[in-house]
């Protein structure tokens, strides 16, 4: 009878799929854009900050001759409480990404806690080495605090080959690694979303407010009054522009700055799995 290999006959893994609550995701928006018309309506849109206000009030009162800029805000449209809530939504996921990336960098640099647990592997001395992991305690710390557990079992296991634990503990990484990665890229949609469709949302809003003001010029015909007329409805129009590219120049800049973070995380996690499989492939041969 031929002789085989033994199989690779290996405990379940240490990894664990961490509870996460994702209710930030749609409760969020919801909570920004209603934000958004409370700032619209009742701060820009106040009685008082008009010559001429609609003493009806309701849902969209049309006041008219705003007395400072932010009341001209108002005269926008209906559109500009959504860009508000859009700006909302990017400093909200701006603040829950930073401390959520914060966290995943640990405690300490990444690359002086991969040296020092490839100096503790080279000793041999694989405790030490998870201490420093449980010390960190960043994305790159836990994922390879999970390869390190599985390397020391296959120290002491006399049943797979030398090959065979290597994968092992490759594996044990690409599984820990498979849950961090999601963790820090999650939300990071409103963002790039918000980046893109912002400036069209404004664009919409200044193209209704354009319609508006030539419709006001046709119905009160020539004159100096509808140039007038016609002069501060385009500047009403124009505030959705500005408020559409300045809140998607503020979302395309966090969104950069949050992908470099995660980058460096992630080449990070692929240097600490190199490390442990060639440091026993080398010391346990």
């Amino acid at each position: 009878m031929a002789d085989t290999k033994p199989t690779a006959s290996l405990s379940a893994t240490s990894v664990q799929a961490k509870e996460s609550s994702n209710s930030i995701s749609w409760l969020a928006p919801i909570i920004c854009v209603i934000a958004g018309y409370a700032v619209w309506r009742f701060y820009f849109g106040a009685a008082s900050g008009f010559d001429v206000p609609d003493t009806a009030g309701g849902f969209w009162p049309h006041h008219q001759k705003p007395k400072g800029a932010l009341n001209a805000i108002y005269e926008g449209g209906i559109i500009v409480p959504l860009l508000i809530g859009m700006f909302f939504m990017v400093v909200t996921f701006s603040i829950e990404r930073y401390l959520t990336i914060r966290k995943a960098l640990g405690g300490g640099s990444i690359a002086s806690l991969i040296r020092k647990v490839q100096f503790n592997l080279a000793n041999k001395n694989v405790d030490a080495a998870i201490a420093e992991c449980n010390k960190q305690s960043g994305s790159v710390a836990n994922v390879m605090l999970s390869g390190l557990r599985r390397y020391k079992e296959m120290t002491i296991n006399t049943e797979l080959n030398v090959e065979q634990k290597v994968i092992a503990i490759q594996k044990e990484v690409e599984e820990a690694t498979a849950l961090e990665l999601p963790m820090l890229q999650k939300n990071l949609v409103f963002l790039s979303t918000i980046t893109a469709v912002g400036t069209l949302i404004a664009l919409l809003g200044t193209v209704l407010g354009m319609i508006r003001s030539f419709s006001a010029l046709g119905d009160a015909g020539g004159g100096a009054g509808a140039a007038t007329e016609l002069a501060v409805g385009i500047s009403e129009a124009l505030y959705n522009t500005a408020l559409g590219i300045g809140t998607s120049a503020i979302a395309l800049i966090m969104y950069n700055m949050f992908t470099t973070r995660i980058d460096s995380i992630t080449y990070g996690i692929d240097e600490s799995g190199f490390t442990l499989t060639q440091s026993f492939a080398s010391l346990y041969k």
